[in-house]
């Protein structure tokens, strides 16, 4: 009987399908958005967000753009 030719341990089967279930949980989890961050005052909206910081223009440098 070869390798592939056996039946599948039940409790390794069992293993995976929690293991992908709680993958599947855990990536699932940080899409909920709450009311709180959700909601943005107008001040918020039309204040600049990009800086362009030592960070960056290092980045840029380092990066050639």
């Amino acid at each position: 009987m070869s390798k592939n030719d056996r039946p599948a341990d039940p409790t390794r089967r069992k293993f995976f399908g929690v293991l992908g279930g709680a993958s599947t949980a855990a990536l699932a989890a940080p899409l909920a958005v709450t009311e709180a961050e959700a909601k943005e005052s107008k001040e918020e909206a039309r204040k600049a967000r990009y800086r362009e910081t030592e960070h960056v223009k290092t980045f840029y440098r380092t990066n050639r753009y």
